[in-house]
């Protein structure tokens, strides 16, 4: 049956397509069909197996047990068709935590062994193609074992994420090309400066010169930041946000310069909320920094209060190329 999984903080719920079928959800048996009928099967799925017991939310914890489903396989041979679906019900086009555990429990359900394979997810986002594939390969870093994920060219500024240019000012931040985002900058006074990343999710990275005006997890939670970062980064409705700057959602993080090649991060997912670490996200920190001068090509240390990430960045003549290292382990 279903089995979580953890990978530096993020907890993911695994199941295949005919095991959510066995537990009633009607969900297709083709992933492109899935994700284009979400809507039909995703909130029951997402209440049936990320709730907590009896419906019960122990003190302080997150509304979900869980930080989503990764619905996958749809076949038994490489490439791989996997959904993410977020606790909102929504789909993610990319999830670098999400899927360095789909890609151990293809090897702890024994459906591939450790190798180099493509994984394929499936969404019903309008500004990217689907599926967007992400190739991933057992390896390691610093002498642990895990997975190297190749996330590509990420690209940068405000149509990257198609953001509602009437709702940014250009500004600069160590002379490079950055944008206000009122609603951001409404909350912090030091939160005026952010880049725009797409690499398969959009993101939008406020850059920071002082690691003590980086939010702390807790405030994220708390109702004077929960509700107006909901309302930037969740979708305009039928969503649970007002799409601001982003009318299809963005996630949000902070950024602060801890030394060299080390950054501190700060994360609120769309479709989510506070999240303690994200691959992807950890991926866009990097870029956005490397792009403003804080960090240079080479391995990257994004900190966040789930873990922290190790980020490759590669120049070449296209441009920037990333990869993510994480490790995922099933949960007790």
């Amino acid at each position: 049956m279903q089995q979580d999984y953890d990978a530096r903080g993020n907890i993911y719920t695994v199941i295949s397509p005919q095991q959510l079928q066995d537990l009633g959800i009607s969900i297709p048996m083709q992933a492109a069909s899935a994700a284009q009928q979400r809507r039909s099967w995703s909130s029951q799925a997402v209440e049936l197996l990320c709730s907590w017991p009896d419906g019960v939310v122990p003190a302080g914890a997150k509304p979900h047990r869980t930080d989503g489903l990764l619905i996958g396989p749809f076949q038994s041979v490489a490439p791989f068709d996997v959904l993410i679906v977020n606790t909102d019900g929504s789909l993610a086009e990319r999830s670098g935590n999400g899927l360095t555990i789909f890609a151990q429990s293809l090897v702890d359900r024994a459906i591939a062994p450790p190798g180099a394979y493509l994984l394929q997810v499936h969404h019903d986002s309008r500004a990217l193609p689907s599926p967007l594939p992400t190739p991933v390969t057992a390896g390691a870093h610093e002498g642990q074992s895990g997975w190297w994920l190749t996330l590509g060219e990420p690209s940068f500024g405000p149509k990257a994420v198609a953001a509602d240019l009437s709702h940014i000012v250009e500004n600069a931040f160590n002379g490079k090309a950055t944008s206000r985002v009122p609603r951001l900058a409404r909350l912090h006074p030091s939160w005026g400066n952010s880049q725009f990343v797409r690499i398969g999710n959009p993101h939008c990275v406020t850059l920071l010169r002082d690691h003590n005006d980086l939010p702390s997890f807790a405030a994220l939670h708390e109702n004077s930041l929960l509700e107006p970062l909901t309302l930037a980064a969740f979708p305009a409705p039928p969503g649970l946000g007002a799409g601001d700057p982003c009318p299809a959602g963005v996630n949000l993080q902070w950024v602060a310069l801890a030394g060299e090649q080390h950054l501190l991060a700060r994360v609120f997912e769309r479709g989510e909320g506070p999240t303690a670490s994200s691959g992807t996200s950890a991926s866009a920190v990097a870029s956005a920094a490397w792009r403003v001068g804080l960090v240079q090509a080479g391995i990257v240390r994004v900190e966040m209060p789930g873990g922290t990430a190790p980020i490759q960045l590669t120049e070449s003549d296209s441009g920037l190329q990333v990869a993510l290292f994480g490790t995922a382990a099933r949960t007790v």
